[in-house]
């Protein structure tokens, strides 16, 4: 069982940054790869960034390539996503999830443990 909490949103202005943390509680996080996702209003939830169990494998939607970063500290139990030159289209709630297993993938449905969720606001 992995429990999973989000924290670092908030309200930006467009050009500005962020950095989002997922940690997780348990031994054994080490085992999971972790994805971000989010979801805006009257929209679907869409994959954001993941990374493999180790962290030597990371992945990008197009829409935020060249813009986000992910990276790990699993002796701290933690995700991070740090995100730059955000866009009034990043506003969203983003969620952490983990999947048992080597790689992250971009399916939601592949994901047995989510956060809350936090929200991230970007003005204009």
């Amino acid at each position: 069982q992995v429990q999973l909490v989000e924290s670092g949103g908030g309200l930006v202005q467009a050009g500005g940054s962020l950095r989002l943390s997922c940690t997780a509680s348990g031994r054994t996080f080490r085992r999971y790869a972790v994805g971000w996702f989010r979801q805006a209003p009257g929209k679907e939830r869409e994959f954001v960034s993941g990374i493999s169990r180790g962290g030597g494998t990371t992945d990008y939607a197009d829409s935020v390539k060249g813009r986000v970063t992910i990276s790990r500290d699993n002796a701290e139990n933690t995700v991070y996503l740090q995100m730059n030159t955000l866009k009034p289209e990043d506003t969203a709630v983003y969620s952490c999830a983990a999947q048992y297993g080597t790689i992250a993938t971009f399916r939601a449905n592949d994901y047995s443990f989510w956060g809350q969720g936090t929200q991230v606001t970007v003005s204009s």
